[in-house]
């Protein structure tokens, strides 16, 4: 039996609610255009005042639905990404989630080890019994890491994103409760790449 105290907390990472201060590095991680091509689209630029505006909401919102924001920090207590939970349908049992971690903390099994502990909070917590991802078509680093958790491929929907003068597909991928093996975590790689899925959302 695993003797942690919290379930938030992994080897690797510890899961926990946005906080007011969290707006700098926020502020920063916008900067990062092909992060936010990935994950989704390249935004208008966004002012320090309204991420840091954005961030006091957040800190502050009550879960609905049971959709939540959780801030990945790693064993530093760096902020090392995020992991946002929506489309959260109590009745059937069904989620859906984006992760995404910054640049300079790829690579180090942050990302898996996030959508573990999360996977593990909704089905053997929440009851939930299926969890859905979109993966961009071009981020092959989100569906290598997606396919190592268990994760199955559902079916490729075409052209649904358009980004750097071109039209690209969405992979879905599904896992349930029945396939999560929540100690199959990959190994933590040695070199750092891209790994997030689908754009945080941005401060508005």
């Amino acid at each position: 039996m695993d003797t942690r105290t919290s379930i938030w907390q992994g080897e690797r990472v510890r899961l926990r609610g946005i906080e007011p201060s969290d707006w700098t590095v926020y502020f920063a991680w916008n900067q990062d255009d092909e992060q936010a091509r990935s994950v989704s689209n390249i935004p208008f630029p966004q002012s320090a005042e309204a991420v840091r505006q954005w961030a006091q909401q957040e800190a502050t919102r009550k879960p609905e639905d049971d959709a939540f924001r959780f801030v990945i920090e790693n064993e530093t207590g760096e902020v090392a990404g995020d992991l946002t939970t929506h489309h959260c349908d109590a009745r059937v049992g069904s989620f859906s989630y984006g992760v995404t971690i910054r640049r300079e903390h790829r690579r180090r099994g942050y990302a898996a080890e996030a959508i573990v502990l999360v996977l593990r909070y909704y089905f053997r917590e929440l009851r939930y019994q299926k969890a859905t991802v979109s993966v961009y078509s071009f981020n092959d680093a989100s569906a290598r890491l997606h396919e190592k958790l268990g994760f199955q491929l559902e079916g490729r929907i075409r052209r649904t994103v358009f980004t750097d003068g071109q039209h690209c597909d969405e992979l879905v991928y599904g896992i349930t409760t029945e396939e999560f093996t929540p100690r199959s975590v990959p190994p933590s790689p040695a070199a750092p790449t891209r790994t997030s899925i689908r754009r945080r959302p941005s401060a508005s």
